[in-house]
């Protein structure tokens, strides 16, 4: 075969230098510049072996830290919780007290009760702690499984206890207790007692206490408390810091109150609330605090110190018939609105300027009414149980703007029943839970205990009860809450002897409400009632999810 001096296609580079010895293509300088110039495009003209080097040593230590720290930071561990438990207490009293508080600072909620006993371990009894016995227990327990966290053994007989007095900074203790003729501060944490003094001389006080601004300069928020008879209602300081009484013990009315309230205006003054027979007035608490000899510092509200008597100082709010309660609407936040429950129903008034908002005229109420969301406005419904005779009560969901009707149903009002309760979720919208039978259900027209169920009741299924199997003890007192911020909506249960103040078995238990949902019966009241299935019903609870007021 011929060979010759001509480049071939597979060989383009040589092609181009021959045709620049013969002259017949571009030089040959040209030709190199050009291969320089691809080399120094693609980078490849200087490796940078340094930069290579800085960059696989950093991408070495970033992965070294990071595993490092997933090996040195745990992943949180969630709390393990049992769906239901029991805790009982063999020939002991308990009372009508309960608290809801993180007692471990496992952000799980806790429970605390009040036990009268002779011991309540083997290594905890009133012996031991030198008292009288059966002497008070004030008892914490987990919320998760039950198990005691710490008791503390006091001085008997009980009268009542606070918590959640823990508000403000620079408090070191949370629980007050009026037992014997003492005051005890406890801290939740530990049991530990903060101080201890004598109650105020004369003061036989009741519940709440109420938590004042600093009187006596030492920077921690002091407390009143107040006591009624039939002649008079009176009112002493006492120190947040130490239990010490500031100042006098002041006469607040020269006519017995069946309960009182502290207001908080939006300027900061505030006045304590006095439920009489005639009505529901108002106190400046500067002017109690002048009274009690200490210098006047609070500020007072120019509007209401416009309605005030001149001779009492007391402020009309509502004077319309006999006031029965007072409770706040809502529990956060300066000037809430009041609602009144009265002898001939119940009344909102505006607690800022004290107007009348809205009436609803019943017969009588049964129990303390409570809150919840029904509809989805963001403001806070009523729920309502109202007696209507022949053993019967109406339980009423009341719109909390206008006070209409929104929700009804009737029920035969079994003995023993605890007030209604509402958990919130995070659809805006609350789960209601309320006590009582099924007229259908019961075996004559008056009730028995054997008859009591719990009903729970979801808004967008309102022609729907879900209805429990009965507890046929005596409940002393309930509670219906979230043990953790946003999750395991429960309800506790302190039940115990039927007899006020009597021996018997006490037991506190705990149960998961979504546990209860898939062994509930479906009733269907009203004569709509609901198109869903049962299960449908019961998935529609299982998906709820639940948050915080």
């Amino acid at each position: 075969m011929e060979t010759t001096g001509r480049s071939t296609e597979g060989d383009p580079l040589k092609a181009g230098e021959d045709q620049a010895e013969t002259g017949t293509g571009p030089p040959l300088t040209e030709l190199k510049k050009k291969k320089k110039s691809c080399k120094e495009v693609l980078g490849f003209s200087k490796p940078n072996h340094w930069r290579t080097a800085v960059f696989f040593f950093s991408l070495f230590l970033c992965l070294t830290i990071v595993f490092a720290f997933s090996f040195i930071i745990p992943c949180p561990v969630r709390p393990q919780y049992l769906s239901t438990w029991n805790r009982t207490f063999s020939e002991a009293v308990t009372y009508d007290f309960l608290a809801i508080e993180d007692a471990n600072k496992d952000n799980v909620m806790d429970v605390l009760f009040v036990l009268k006993n002779t011991e309540i371990s083997q290594n905890k009894t009133c012996t031991d702690a030198g008292l009288p016995s059966p002497c008070v227990f004030v008892l914490a327990v987990a919320g998760t499984d039950g198990e005691t966290l710490w008791g503390r053994p006091l001085v008997p007989e009980f009268h009542w206890a606070q918590c959640g007095l823990d508000e403000e900074k620079g408090r070191s203790w949370h629980c007050l207790l009026s037992h014997s003729d003492q005051l005890t501060a406890v801290d939740k944490y530990t049991g530990e007692i903060k101080w201890q003094q004598p109650q105020p001389p004369g003061l036989n006080s009741t519940v709440p206490v109420l938590i004042v601004p600093d009187l006596d300069g030492d920077k921690v928020s002091d407390l009143a408390l107040v006591a009624s008879d039939m002649t008079q209602t009176r009112l002493a300081f006492l120190s947040g810091k130490t239990g010490v009484q500031i100042g006098s013990t002041v006469v607040l009315d020269t006519l017995e109150t069946a309960n009182h309230l502290l207001h908080c205006n939006t300027d900061g003054s505030y006045y304590v609330l006095l439920q009489r027979d005639s009505g529901l007035y108002g106190l400046g608490l500067w002017r109690i605090a002048a009274k009690a000899g200490m210098k006047e510092s609070l500020s007072k509200d120019k509007q209401w110190e416009k309605e005030a008597n001149a001779t009492s100082g007391l402020v009309p709010i509502y004077e319309s018939d006999p006031v029965r309660r007072v409770l706040r609407m809502g529990l956060t936040g300066c000037a809430p609105n009041l609602l009144l429950v009265t002898a001939n129903g119940l009344a909102l008034v505006d607690g800022k300027n004290l107007q009348l908002l809205w009436r609803f005229n019943t017969s009588t109420i049964l129990s303390e009414p409570s809150f919840g969301h029904f509809n989805k406005d963001n403001v806070l419904d009523v729920v309502v149980e109202e007696d209507v005779g022949n053993y019967t009560k109406r339980v009423l969901i009341l719109d909390g703007k206008s006070g209409g009707l929104l929700w009804q149903v009737s029920l035969l009002a079994s003995p023993n029943s605890p007030r209604p309760a509402a958990i919130h979720t995070i659809n805006s919208f609350s789960v209601f839970m309320f006590w009582g039978t099924m007229p259908s259900q019961a075996n004559s027209s008056e009730p028995f205990l054997s008859d009591r169920h719990s009903y729970l009741l979801h808004p967008l299924y309102s022609g729907v009860l879900l209805q429990s199997t009965n507890v046929m003890d005596h409940i002393i007192t309930f509670h219906a809450t979230l043990l953790e911020n946003g999750r395991h909506a429960a309800y506790i249960l302190l039940t115990g002897a039927g007899a006020e103040g009597a021996d018997g078995t006490v037991v506190l238990s705990k149960r998961k409400m979504k546990q209860d949902v898939q062994d509930s019966r479906v009733i269907h009241i009203g004569a709509g009632g609901s198109a869903a299935t049962s299960e449908e019903i019961r998935d529609a609870f299982g998906r709820l999810r639940f948050s915080d007021w």
